[in-house]
Protein backbone atom coordinates (compact mmCIF):
# COMPACT_ATOMS: atom_id res chain seq x y z
CA UNK A 1 0.00 0.00 0.00
CA UNK A 2 1.11 3.50 -0.69
CA UNK A 3 0.99 5.85 2.19
CA UNK A 4 1.91 9.65 1.92
CA UNK A 5 4.35 9.66 5.09
CA UNK A 6 7.75 9.16 5.09
CA UNK A 7 8.12 6.83 7.60
CA UNK A 8 5.74 4.51 5.48
CA UNK A 9 7.47 3.88 2.34
CA UNK A 10 7.65 6.59 -1.03
CA UNK A 11 7.91 10.10 0.05
CA UNK A 12 5.32 12.34 0.34
CA UNK A 13 6.84 14.73 -2.34
CA UNK A 14 6.85 11.88 -5.23
CA UNK A 15 3.27 11.61 -4.90
CA UNK A 16 3.12 15.06 -5.30
CA UNK A 17 5.27 15.66 -7.82
CA UNK A 18 2.76 12.43 -9.90
CA UNK A 19 -0.34 14.12 -9.53
CA UNK A 20 1.15 17.77 -10.98
CA UNK A 21 2.62 15.81 -13.87
CA UNK A 22 -0.95 13.91 -14.49
CA UNK A 23 -2.99 17.53 -13.88
CA UNK A 24 -0.17 19.42 -16.12
CA UNK A 25 -0.79 16.66 -18.93
CA UNK A 26 -4.76 16.74 -18.05
CA UNK A 27 -4.90 20.55 -18.58
CA UNK A 28 -2.56 21.22 -21.80
CA UNK A 29 -4.82 18.26 -23.54
CA UNK A 30 -7.77 20.36 -22.38
CA UNK A 31 -6.35 23.95 -23.89
CA UNK A 32 -4.22 22.08 -26.73
CA UNK A 33 -6.91 23.04 -29.16
CA UNK A 34 -6.95 27.13 -28.08
CA UNK A 35 -3.38 27.00 -28.53
CA UNK A 36 -1.97 30.26 -30.50
CA UNK A 37 -5.76 31.26 -31.37
CA UNK A 38 -8.53 32.77 -29.58
CA UNK A 39 -11.02 30.48 -28.45
CA UNK A 40 -14.64 30.60 -30.28
CA UNK A 41 -17.59 32.54 -28.38
CA UNK A 42 -20.44 30.88 -28.98
CA UNK A 43 -22.44 32.87 -26.80
CA UNK A 44 -22.89 36.69 -27.66
CA UNK A 45 -20.94 38.98 -24.58
CA UNK A 46 -24.05 41.02 -23.35
CA UNK A 47 -24.00 44.80 -23.89
CA UNK A 48 -26.94 45.57 -22.23
CA UNK A 49 -28.66 43.69 -19.37
CA UNK A 50 -31.75 45.59 -19.60
CA UNK A 51 -32.61 44.83 -23.15
CA UNK A 52 -31.20 41.35 -23.39
CA UNK A 53 -33.61 40.87 -19.50
CA UNK A 54 -36.88 42.96 -21.29
CA UNK A 55 -36.41 40.00 -24.46
CA UNK A 56 -36.23 37.31 -22.25
CA UNK A 57 -39.30 38.59 -19.77
CA UNK A 58 -41.24 38.88 -23.05
CA UNK A 59 -40.68 35.15 -23.85
CA UNK A 60 -41.42 34.40 -19.78
CA UNK A 61 -38.00 33.20 -19.74
CA UNK A 62 -35.24 34.45 -17.21
CA UNK A 63 -32.20 36.28 -18.46
CA UNK A 64 -29.34 33.17 -17.72
CA UNK A 65 -25.83 35.28 -17.81
CA UNK A 66 -22.33 33.05 -17.84
CA UNK A 67 -19.68 34.39 -15.91
CA UNK A 68 -16.93 33.15 -17.83
CA UNK A 69 -12.98 33.43 -18.44
CA UNK A 70 -11.12 33.52 -21.27
CA UNK A 71 -9.16 30.47 -21.89
CA UNK A 72 -11.16 28.39 -19.01
CA UNK A 73 -11.28 24.90 -20.26
CA UNK A 74 -14.37 24.18 -17.77
CA UNK A 75 -16.20 27.56 -19.25
CA UNK A 76 -15.56 26.12 -22.84
CA UNK A 77 -17.15 22.93 -21.76
CA UNK A 78 -20.29 25.08 -20.00
CA UNK A 79 -20.66 27.56 -22.84
CA UNK A 80 -20.03 24.75 -25.67
CA UNK A 81 -21.97 21.37 -24.59
CA UNK A 82 -24.92 23.10 -22.84
CA UNK A 83 -25.22 26.61 -22.74
CA UNK A 84 -24.73 27.47 -26.02
CA UNK A 85 -27.12 24.31 -27.56
CA UNK A 86 -29.49 25.40 -25.39
CA UNK A 87 -29.91 28.53 -26.60
CA UNK A 88 -29.30 27.56 -30.09
CA UNK A 89 -32.07 24.65 -29.79
CA UNK A 90 -34.60 25.85 -27.67
CA UNK A 91 -34.19 29.89 -28.07
CA UNK A 92 -32.88 30.30 -24.35
CA UNK A 93 -32.47 33.90 -23.63
CA UNK A 94 -28.25 33.19 -22.33
CA UNK A 95 -25.43 35.44 -22.58
CA UNK A 96 -21.70 35.97 -21.61
CA UNK A 97 -20.01 38.37 -18.90
CA UNK A 98 -16.63 37.88 -19.56
CA UNK A 99 -14.81 38.27 -16.02
CA UNK A 100 -11.55 40.46 -15.86
CA UNK A 101 -12.55 42.34 -19.30
CA UNK A 102 -12.72 45.92 -19.77
CA UNK A 103 -15.39 45.60 -22.52
CA UNK A 104 -18.27 47.97 -22.31
CA UNK A 105 -21.27 47.03 -20.75
CA UNK A 106 -24.72 48.51 -19.30
CA UNK A 107 -26.45 47.18 -16.18
CA UNK A 108 -30.01 46.67 -15.46
CA UNK A 109 -30.77 50.29 -14.65
CA UNK A 110 -28.45 51.41 -17.77
CA UNK A 111 -25.77 53.01 -16.03
CA UNK A 112 -22.24 51.69 -18.00
CA UNK A 113 -19.34 49.87 -16.65
CA UNK A 114 -17.23 46.74 -17.68
CA UNK A 115 -17.59 43.16 -17.81
CA UNK A 116 -14.73 42.84 -15.02
CA UNK A 117 -16.86 45.93 -12.51
CA UNK A 118 -20.16 43.51 -13.07
CA UNK A 119 -18.71 40.60 -11.98
CA UNK A 120 -17.13 41.96 -8.92
CA UNK A 121 -20.17 44.44 -7.97
CA UNK A 122 -22.07 40.43 -8.57
CA UNK A 123 -19.29 39.15 -5.92
CA UNK A 124 -18.25 36.07 -8.77
CA UNK A 125 -15.32 34.95 -7.98
CA UNK A 126 -15.08 31.27 -9.72
CA UNK A 127 -15.51 30.60 -13.34
CA UNK A 128 -17.88 29.42 -14.66
CA UNK A 129 -20.77 30.87 -13.16
CA UNK A 130 -24.16 30.70 -14.20
CA UNK A 131 -26.87 33.46 -12.51
CA UNK A 132 -30.64 33.41 -13.70
CA UNK A 133 -32.23 36.82 -13.31
CA UNK A 134 -35.89 37.68 -13.41
CA UNK A 135 -37.72 41.02 -13.19
CA UNK A 136 -35.89 43.75 -11.94
CA UNK A 137 -32.61 42.34 -12.13
CA UNK A 138 -33.08 40.30 -8.98
CA UNK A 139 -31.62 36.47 -9.04
CA UNK A 140 -34.53 33.96 -9.63
CA UNK A 141 -32.78 30.85 -8.48
CA UNK A 142 -29.49 29.85 -7.01
CA UNK A 143 -26.20 30.41 -8.89
CA UNK A 144 -24.70 27.34 -10.61
CA UNK A 145 -20.78 27.82 -10.08
CA UNK A 146 -17.50 26.26 -10.91
CA UNK A 147 -16.13 22.78 -12.16
CA UNK A 148 -17.72 21.25 -14.68
CA UNK A 149 -19.30 17.60 -13.82
CA UNK A 150 -20.31 15.75 -16.22
CA UNK A 151 -22.77 13.37 -14.50
CA UNK A 152 -24.53 16.11 -12.80
CA UNK A 153 -24.28 19.36 -14.34
CA UNK A 154 -26.96 19.36 -16.87
CA UNK A 155 -29.34 18.29 -14.03
CA UNK A 156 -27.73 21.14 -11.62
CA UNK A 157 -28.63 23.41 -15.25
CA UNK A 158 -32.11 21.98 -15.65
CA UNK A 159 -33.28 22.36 -11.89
CA UNK A 160 -32.11 25.62 -11.04
CA UNK A 161 -33.84 26.81 -14.73
CA UNK A 162 -37.16 24.81 -14.14
CA UNK A 163 -37.22 27.27 -10.46
CA UNK A 164 -36.04 30.41 -12.42
CA UNK A 165 -39.22 29.90 -14.75
CA UNK A 166 -41.59 29.38 -11.96
CA UNK A 167 -40.22 32.78 -9.60
CA UNK A 168 -41.24 34.48 -12.89
CA UNK A 169 -44.46 32.71 -13.50
CA UNK A 170 -45.31 33.79 -9.94
CA UNK A 171 -44.12 37.22 -10.41
CA UNK A 172 -46.20 37.47 -13.62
Amino acid sequence: MFQLTPSGGAPAHRHTALSRRHLLVAGAALCASSVGRAAPVSLPLVTSLADELAAALKQGQPLVVMVSLARCPFCIVARDNYLAPMRAQQALPVVQVDMRSALAVKDFKGDALTHDQLVRRWGVKVAPTVLFFGPGGQEVAERLKGAYIPDFYGAYLDERLALARAAIKAKG
